[in-house]
């Protein structure tokens, strides 16, 4: 066997093998001997028939197919293992001559990229600062004074904006009732726009004991094909007008959640929301970090790669809708798109996926950061230790999926350690600041 090997673009490769006579000759021996079981002719039983005379009665092409396959299976892998050759996608075989004299062919693959990445060490980023503003602790606290809201029952007056309601309602289509469009003791607030356009508006000024009739019309693109874009009447009776009433915001509020004063607690506050903050930019820095190295990285990656990588995304969309019981096919229906439309909307995101897994399996290969025994011990205990179990129960309790998660995230952890030891963040002093300070040391 004689062969070469041809790189391409796109990380392929083009092996083109020659098989001479007598290794080929080899090769239609073993067509033979591995289906004679099956030949059978007047005269011989069956798998006894003589080698030479189906050859005599029908040719030594009689045996080139079989022959072909089994030469071409062996001596790819025989060159796809003595060159190291990482194959990522099925072989695509061209026979260029085949004959008593011998076979030649070539074999189109795609093989796992090979490059060099980029520097990965010694580089100067800016340092991500981000401070907690007012207007944010403001938001947090009002967000758990909303959490400690209470609702008070009002009878003096009509419904407002903002109430919450208890109401039964009654609705129907050209005065039939339609699936769905009835409720008893239904709450709902005014404002929240939880029902069709229009609904709620209609019911401020209503009086509870009071029957009001609404009519509404449903949104063309309503989900409920039936309904879409039709004229609807409900018919509606209020139990209860609520509202919400917050908590003052002063020491005894304060006290309620655990404080002594409410300095006490705003200063938590922010210190909660400063410790976000600040470990939201530790994660932009690892990102931009990631970002500047896979940027300045050439991966030529396989277009079969990506395919790949897009079967997965799609496969894990199905996935995911049909534990909610919702079918692909009704998906692509609602959203007005096809397969083919989300294949190429993801296309460009899934190829930055895998060149960001490929440049970091490269860095993690090389720097050798492959999590240890001890650090899957201490992660265990720390996982069990979260879910209140002992290593051993935890051990017993974890599947496969749970083992791969824990190694990744392992390995992602020693990765990102290692490029933070190794590269730089710096603060950027504004240059209209700098020149301030120039101008007062003059």
């Amino acid at each position: 066997m004689e062969y070469s090997v041809q790189k391409l673009e796109k990380s392929k490769v083009e092996i083109s093998i020659s098989i001479e006579k007598e290794e080929w000759m080899s090769y239609i021996q073993e067509a033979y001997n591995k289906n004679k079981h099956r030949y059978a002719i007047d005269g011989f039983r069956k798998g006894k028939v003589p080698f030479n005379f189906i050859v005599k009665r029908y040719g030594i092409e009689f045996f080139f197919e079989d022959g072909a396959d089994i030469a071409m299976s062996k001596t790819y892998s025989e060159v796809v293992e003595k060159e190291k050759l990482d194959v990522v996608s099925r072989p695509e075989v061209d026979i260029n001559n085949i004959d008593e004299d011998g076979l030649k062919f070539t074999v189109g693959v795609a093989v796992y990229p090979e490059f060099e990445v980029a520097q990965y060490t010694g580089l100067t980023l800016k340092k991500v600062v981000n401070k907690v503003k007012k207007a944010e602790i403001d938001a947090e606290i009002n967000r758990e004074l909303e959490g400690n809201a209470r609702f008070i029952n009002v009878t003096d007056r009509e419904v407002q904006s903002g109430d919450m309601l208890t109401l039964d309602y009654s609705g129907a289509v050209d005065g039939v009732k339609f699936e769905g469009g009835t409720a008893e003791k239904q709450a709902l607030t005014i404002g929240s726009n939880q029902f069709i356009p229009g609904f709620e508006d209609q019911l401020i000024g209503k009086k509870i004991g009071e029957e009001c009739a609404i009519t509404v019309t449903f949104p063309a693109e309503y989900h409920a094909a039936d309904l879409a874009g039709k004229e609807a009447v409900f018919t509606c009776l209020i139990h209860e007008i609520k509202v919400k009433e917050l908590p003052a915001l002063d020491d005894e509020f304060a006290k309620d959640l655990g404080f002594d004063k409410l300095t006490a607690y705003k200063a938590d506050v922010k210190a909660r929301l400063q410790k976000k903050a600040d470990e939201q930019a530790i994660t932009e820095e690892n990102e931009a970090l990631l970002s500047k190295i896979v940027d300045a990285t050439e991966v030529d990656i396989p277009d079969c790669m990506i395919e790949e990588e897009l079967d997965r995304f799609v496969g894990n969309m199905k996935a995911n809708m049909a534990q909610y019981g919702l079918k692909f096919e009704d998906y692509l229906k609602y959203a007005q798109t096809t397969e083919e439309a989300i294949r190429a909307e993801r296309k460009d995101a899934c190829a930055k996926e895998l060149k960001i897994g490929i440049v970091i399996e490269a860095i993690v290969k090389k720097e050798n950061l492959v999590p240890t025994k001890e650090d899957f011990e201490q992660a265990m205990e720390k996982a069990a230790e979260e879910q209140g179990m002992t290593k051993e129960e935890f051990a017993k309790s974890a599947d496969e999926r749970t083992y791969n998660y824990m190694m990744t995230r392992l390995m992602d952890e020693k990765l990102i350690a290692y490029l933070r030891e190794n590269n730089t963040f710096e603060e950027k002093k504004s240059t209209k600041k700098a020149t301030e300070k120039a101008k007062d040391a003059e």
